[in-house]
């Protein structure tokens, strides 16, 4: 019997064939163990294009349309019929001397088959892990036997979940065996390498995790995973592979919160964030406390930490003579005792056995207080405020278990690796931005401390897309910064990460009135101790709060200046600052003229030697069009108080200088920035700029979406020139 072409489909049992009209021998389905033999007609005078199948009781012939879904055919019912085979016999193995060859043989009959489809591969694999799933008593050296037997297979096809839990059980059972290194290496390469989603395949993460604990086992140790993670890196300065970061990181954060599961999973009956900042009030309506484990056994009680007043800390080493009283100074009168400061608040402690924390940042409290708004009330309080450890706190500690503790060891070492190259390093930052460990990890003193190694590695570099995200995502939230620096839970130093981080930060685009805010609201007390220290970036912190007009206490005014004076370094900036404040008070003072263009080819040095020469306080229209300054000049211009019109056409002003022009000129309405570097982190800035009314944008980095948004947030603003820009 012949059946037409298009006739023949796929049944959904992977089974059977069907057709599509259904008569003779197909009337009903054919089982594909049914055939019995399978060929091409290659007579003379045969029909066309004819695949013939022998069952029992007759012959078919397949008829196609052309030789190409002929051949396709043939080899498709050639496949199922033998990979029906090879579970039917490995499904019910008895030698198995037997089953290896049978594995070998249908490893070679997927490798070389001419059908170009995934299930081609996957369905050995699957047949081989149920197989190993059914047969758990199987000695080591079978296990190892299969492996190296289905290694072909694994080259260019993930192995399936059954099957990563099955390489998962040798590597933890047999880590320093040969299979781990010659087999799963490029394995676990290929999956690092193109896998998109651990989400979606959460036993390859798990294959991958477990394969790098292997290395770990072995004699080289940590050494041999640096060479591996070299091996994804690749020998050049790039990364060829965009997906090896992204995966690795999944796979060490997933690794490093398995270390601390056990404390995660006593959280379901112990106090909420809320009740913990609350006091656990309600106490008495919850059930009996599951103890987190997170402590020793609580120690006494101390007395109350007395507060530290600034004129009692430590003077300068003998060494430095006391600085001179300079009579240029402006009188101070600081002959009184200065008024007391503490440095380290005393914190709040719930009173319970089963976890202590400060319950409230007392710079916070007093910050809502003088704002006139509530201290945050109901609102659920964020991570660092429920981690920061009291002074009175040393006990704190977790104890992982061995197992759990190498692990910890060698994925944060990982981390580690991992920021030490230098075209990782920007994604890598980006990544660990919004903290991605639980609170029990941040609380844990190992764990921290190999952490800070990265954040380190953040501070020191230069790039602004690196140490920005030692800062929060978002405003409200603690990122880095906040934990690493002094009263943060991670600070185990006298606070010299936290003046890097500060002078990285403040030495790029934040030297500006926000950041120097936000310290001077959470951070002050230990801004003024590194300075009595004679940390330069401190003293240069307090000078500019001083400068900007930070500060609006009295007292604390004097105690920054006290604490300036009590430096060499100190005392030289605070001196500078007050021979700046004559020049300022001088260039604002009434007179000048009211316009003003600098020819072309002028620098920010010149610029900077013609505003020190007199008076511009009437200087209203200030052209540097055409000239060679830069962002820098804008620590000159902000001294403008008259300053409504401003040309930047064609300078190298960039985005540092907008930030600190949009917080400090607040009434200038026109504004020229044709041709300037400026891209929109630096434009977005300007939409605090409500006076503006004229803005040229020609041929800058504008985009559209950012042009909206300072269309709704500038309403004075009529004429915009945003032509040769994206917007246009």
């Amino acid at each position: 019997m012949t059946v037409e072409s298009g006739a023949v489909a796929a049944c959904s049992s992977n089974t059977t064939s069907r057709s599509s009209s259904p008569t003779g021998y197909m009337e009903t389905t054919l089982s594909y163990s049914s055939i019995e033999d399978l060929q091409l007609l290659s007579w003379d005078n045969a029909p066309k294009y004819c695949v013939q199948l022998s069952i029992p009781g007759g012959t078919i012939l397949l008829q196609a349309a052309n030789s190409y879904l002929r051949d396709q055919w043939f080899h498709s019912l050639q496949w199922k019929k033998k990979i029906y085979k090879y579970r039917k016999v490995l499904n019910n193995p008895s030698r198995w001397d037997v089953v290896l060859k049978e594995i070998r043989a249908l490893v070679d009959m997927a490798l070389t088959s001419p059908l170009q489809d995934e299930s081609i591969h996957q369905a050995p694999l699957h047949i081989i892990s149920t197989l190993l799933a059914e047969n758990s008593n199987l000695s080591a050296q079978d296990h190892e036997n299969i492996i190296v037997a289905i290694a072909p297979l694994l080259e260019n096809n993930h192995p399936p979940p059954d099957l990563c839990e099955f390489f998962c059980k040798h590597c933890r059972e047999r880590p320093r065996s040969m299979v781990v290194i010659e087999v799963f290496t490029p394995v676990v390469q290929r999956i690092l390498k193109h896998n998109m989603d651990f989400g979606k395949c959460p036993r390859l993460r798990l294959f991958t995790q477990e394969y790098i604990l292997a290395l770990n086992e072995l004699n080289g140790g940590m050494e041999v995973v640096k060479k591996f993670i070299h091996s994804m890196h690749g020998p050049t300065g790039q990364c060829p592979h965009p997906r090896v970061l992204p995966n690795l990181v999944a796979v060490c954060l997933a690794a490093i919160y398995s270390c601390y599961e056990e404390f995660i999973n006593s959280r379901d009956n112990s106090p909420s964030l809320k009740e913990i900042r609350n006091g656990c009030q309600q106490q008495n309506d919850r059930k009996p406390p599951m103890p987190l484990r997170l402590l020793r056994p609580e120690p006494p009680p101390l007395p109350p930490a007395p507060i530290l007043p600034l004129s009692n800390t430590p003077s300068p080493p003998q060494s430095s003579p006391p600085a001179p009283t300079n009579p240029a100074i402006p009188s101070i009168p600081i002959s009184s005792p200065t008024p007391s400061l503490p440095l380290s608040p005393p914190p709040s402690i719930v009173n319970s056995s089963e976890i202590l924390v400060e319950l409230e940042r007392n710079n916070n409290t007093a910050n809502a207080k003088r704002k006139g708004g509530p201290a945050r009330g109901d609102s659920e309080p964020n991570l660092i405020d429920c981690l920061l450890v009291s002074p009175a706190l040393n006990t704190l500690s977790i104890q992982l278990p061995a197992q759990a503790d190498r692990v910890l060891g060698c994925f944060a070492l990982i981390l580690k690796m991992l920021s030490d190259y230098d075209d990782w390093r920007p994604a890598l930052a980006s990544l660990l931005q919004p903290i991605p460990f639980p609170k029990e990890a941040l609380a844990h003193a190992k764990f921290t401390k190999e952490l800070k190694y990265v954040i380190q590695r953040f501070a020191e570099d230069p790039r602004q897309e690196v140490h920005s995200c030692l800062l929060s995502v978002r405003s409200g939230k603690d990122g880095w910064f906040q934990l690493y620096s002094p009263g943060g839970v991670a600070c185990d130093d006298d606070g010299e990460l936290f003046a890097s981080m500060v002078h990285i930060l403040m030495g790029s685009c934040y030297k500006t009135k926000k950041f120097l805010l936000s310290l001077a609201e959470n951070k002050l007390g230990p801004c003024m101790l590194l300075a009595l220290r004679g940390n330069q970036t401190m003293v240069e912190i307090l000078c500019l709060m001083l400068e900007y007009n930070i500060i609006e206490n009295k007292d604390t005014q004097l105690q920054i200046i006290s604490t300036l004076q009590s430096t060499q370094v100190g005392f030289r900036m605070y001196e500078q600052l007050c021979d700046r404040q004559r020049e300022l008070k001088e260039l604002q003072r009434k007179g000048g003229p009211t316009r003003l263009t600098l020819p072309s080819k002028s620098t920010d040095a010149d610029l900077a030697r013609l505003l020190s020469s007199g008076s511009f306080g009437n200087l209203e229209n200030l052209s540097l069009a055409f000239t060679n300054v830069t962002s820098a000049c804008a620590e000159q211009l902000i001294k403008l108080p008259s300053l409504k019109q401003l040309n930047l056409w064609s300078t190298q002003f960039g985005d540092a200088g907008l930030r600190l022009l949009s917080e400090h000129l607040a009434c200038l309405q026109v504004l020229n920035l044709c041709e300037t570097p400026v891209t929109d982190a630096g434009l977005l800035a300007l939409s605090s700029m409500k006076s503006l009314c004229s803005l040229n944008m020609n041929s800058t980095k504008l985009t559209a979406d950012t042009y909206e948004d300072l269309k709704a947030k500038l309403p004075n603003l009529k004429d915009v020139d945003v032509r040769y820009t994206e917007a246009w």
